[in-house]
C-alpha cells in the first residue's frame, strides 16, 4: 500500500476527529478513509465503549441495522478469543482472529459467525486516547482467500486509533448536548463566532456558564475559560502539523465541582466558528448505576469495575492495596447482591441489564437519524 496515501489518511482522520459532528456521520466519513488505506470486506464495524466498564454502548455497521443477539451473548457470556474488553486492555490494542487462535480460527465461535456473514479474517483495534481512556473498537474483515492483515495494516490502524477515540468522544458529546436526556448533568453546547459572540446554544447551557468563574450571562460576558478553550481550538485548527489536536480544560466551578470544557473548530464555507461543549467532570456513570441498581459499597463498586476490565484477583488486590482474601470476600458480596455465581456472569448481567438497552436504543437512533448516546442506560 502506498505510504504517502497512508500518511494522508492519518491526517484526514485527525482532521475529521477535530470537527464536531454526530457519531454516525463521523463513522461514515472515517469508513471511506480507512477503506482506501486498508482494503477489507464489506464495511467496517464501529463500536463505542464506556471507558469505565469497557462494555459496548453502540455499534455502527452499514447494512446491519440490528446486531444479532447471539453475538452479544457470546461476547459477554461466552469464553472466546478476540473479545473487545480483552483487546482493549491488551499490550498492543490490536488482535487478529487468526493470531488469537494460533492459526486455526475454526476453534472460535466468533469465526463461525463471521463466516455466516461472508468473511474469514478479523482484526479488532482498540480506540484509545493518549490519556488512556478507551472509547471504542474497530473491526475489519476480509474474505476467504484474501491476503492476511499484516504489520503495515496494524501500524496504520495504530496510528489512527487515538484520533478515532478522540473523534468518537467528541461526537458523543455533541449528540448528548444537541439532544440531551432529561438529567441535570446533560452537556451543553455553544457556537461562537470568530469575535467570540454566541451564535447559538443548546437549552440549559446557561446554567453551566453561570457555574463558571467570572462569567455574566445577563451582561453578555462569557467566562474566560470558555474563551480560552475556543481560542486554543481555533489555533489547533490552523496547525497543519497537528490537525486533530485536543482542546480540553477542566475548571473549578463556583459551587466547588469540576466542569470540563471541550473546544472544536467548525468547518464550513463561512467565517470560522468554534463549538464549545460544557459537561460535568463527574465520576464514571457506572459507579452511580451500580449503587442505584445493586446497593454496592464504594469498595465493591471498585472491585466490580476492575472485574469488568478483566483484572485477576491478584491484580485487583495490588490495585486496591488489599489482600487476595479480602478481594474474594468482596466478590462474594458482589455475587450475592447481583445474583450471579461467576465473574463472567457478572459481566453479562451488567451488560444485558444496563448496556444492552442503550446499545439497542442507539441502533434505533441510527435508523431515525437521531444522535447516539454513550454510557449505560439511566439507573
Amino acid at each position: 500500500m502506498n505510504t504517502d496515501l497512508r500518511h494522508r489518511s492519518v491526517d484526514k482522520i485527525a482532521r475529521l476527529a477535530a470537527e464536531p459532528r454526530d457519531l454516525a456521520a463521523f463513522w461514515r466519513e472515517c469508513s471511506g478513509v480507512v477503506g482506501a488505506a486498508v482494503p477489507h470486506y464489506w464495511t467496517p464495524c464501529w463500536y463505542t465503549l464506556d471507558p469505565a466498564s469497557l462494555l459496548a454502548t453502540s455499534h455502527f455497521h452499514e447494512g446491519l441495522d440490528e446486531f444479532p443477539a447471539e453475538w452479544l451473548a457470546n461476547e459477554y457470556y461466552g469464553d472466546d478469543v478476540n473479545q473487545m474488553a480483552d483487546v482493549a486492555v491488551s499490550a498492543t490494542g490490536i488482535s487478529t482472529l487468526h493470531e488469537a487462535t494460533g492459526g486455526d480460527p475454526s476453534t472460535s465461535r466468533r469465526w463461525a459467525f463471521n463466516r455466516s456473514m461472508g468473511s474469514d479474517q478479523e482484526i479488532i483495534v482498540r480506540l484509545r486516547e493518549p490519556a488512556g481512556q478507551v472509547w471504542g473498537m474497530l473491526g475489519l474483515y476480509r474474505e476467504p482467500g484474501d491476503r492476511m492483515f499484516d504489520t503495515d495494516d496494524k501500524r496504520f490502524l495504530a496510528a489512527i486509533s487515538g484520533h478515532l477515540a478522540r473523534g468518537a468522544r467528541r461526537a458523543l458529546l455533541v449528540g448528548e448536548a444537541t439532544d440531551p436526556e432529561p438529567q441535570p448533568d446533560a452537556p451543553g453546547l455553544i457556537i461562537l463566532s470568530e469575535q467570540w459572540e454566541v451564535q447559538s446554544a443548546t437549552p440549559g447551557v446557561e446554567r453551566w456558564l453561570e457555574e463558571l468563574p467570572d462569567g455574566d450571562t445577563a451582561a453578555g460576558r462569557l467566562p474566560s475559560a470558555v474563551i480560552a478553550v475556543a481560542a486554543r481550538a481555533r489555533k489547533n485548527a490552523e496547525n497543519a502539523g497537528d490537525p486533530g489536536g485536543m482542546t480540553f480544560s477542566r475548571v473549578l466551578s463556583r459551587s466547588g465541582t469540576w466542569v470540563a470544557l471541550h473546544g472544536a473548530c467548525l468547518v464550513d464555507e463561512g467565517s470560522p466558528r468554534i463549538a464549545v461543549i460544557v459537561e460535568p467532570a463527574h465520576p464514571a456513570r457506572i459507579h452511580l448505576l451500580l449503587m442505584a441498581a445493586y446497593q454496592l459499597t464504594e469498595r465493591e463498586r471498585e472491585v466490580t469495575q476492575l472485574v469488568l476490565h478483566g483484572a485477576s484477583t491478584s491484580q485487583i488486590a495490588a490495585q486496591l492495596v488489599v489482600s487476595p482474601h479480602t478481594v474474594q470476600q468482596h466478590l462474594k458480596n458482589i455475587f450475592d447482591k447481583t445474583g450471579v455465581r461467576t465473574r463472567r456472569d457478572l459481566v453479562g448481567t451488567i451488560f444485558f441489564a444496563h448496556y444492552e438497552p442503550r446499545f439497542r436504543d442507539n441502533e434505533n437512533r441510527v435508523r431515525t437519524g437521531t444522535p447516539m448516546r454513550g454510557g449505560p442506560a439511566a439507573p
